[in-house]
């Protein structure tokens, strides 16, 4: 009878052991609480002469300071942007706003398991490209929900929140704003 309680006893021990590392293990799986706003880059140079990475026209610089006006009220704790002129400069005036450095993510690896580390419980600008910023969204979101931008738009704003482990995302567009 002692063996038979015993045994009894290490089995439901094992077993509640067994459904935590369940639980952790789920857990872990789930992304962490976090806010992400996501931007394509402002406007850039054109034409043969711009070459593979264009700085940003007149317009994309006053874009760019229209985002960091737009986005006053965020009080951000990272900024993100590729390694590219254009979305560096397009990240900058908001970065400086919050007093913050740019820091750089690899557009081939979005929403990695590093970055989601990185940005647990914070609010972060992420500034990418007219292909990848809808796929991070998309990343972020776990389903395939938007298409890539337009080549001629530079104006949506995508708010993505994390909140238990589920991602829900909105769009602005800001495509009719003038710099006039």
């Amino acid at each position: 009878m002692k063996n038979t309680i015993a045994f009894l006893a290490i089995f439901l021990v094992l077993c509640s052991c067994k459904e935590k590392a369940k639980e952790t293990a789920s857990a872990s799986l789930k992304p962490a609480d976090a806010t992400y706003y996501l931007i394509r880059h402002a406007d850039k140079v054109r034409g043969p002469n711009a070459g593979s990475d264009p700085e940003l026209n007149e317009i994309g610089q006053a874009r760019a300071q229209f985002w960091a006006e737009e986005l006053k009220e965020v009080s951000f704790d990272a900024v993100y942007s590729t390694d590219y002129k254009r979305t560096l400069k397009t990240a900058a005036p908001t970065a400086e706003a919050n007093d913050l450095e740019v820091q750089l993510y690899d557009p081939t690896e979005l929403y990695s398991k590093e970055f989601q580390h990185k940005t647990a419980g914070k609010t972060v600008l992420v500034v990418g490209h007219s292909n990848t910023t809808p796929a991070f969204v998309n990343e972020i979101l776990g389903e395939p929900k938007y298409d890539d931008i337009d080549d001629a738009l530079y104006g949506f704003l995508y708010v993505v929140r994390v909140k238990n482990g589920s991602a829900t995302a909105e769009i602005k567009d800001f495509n009719s704003w003038s710099k006039d």
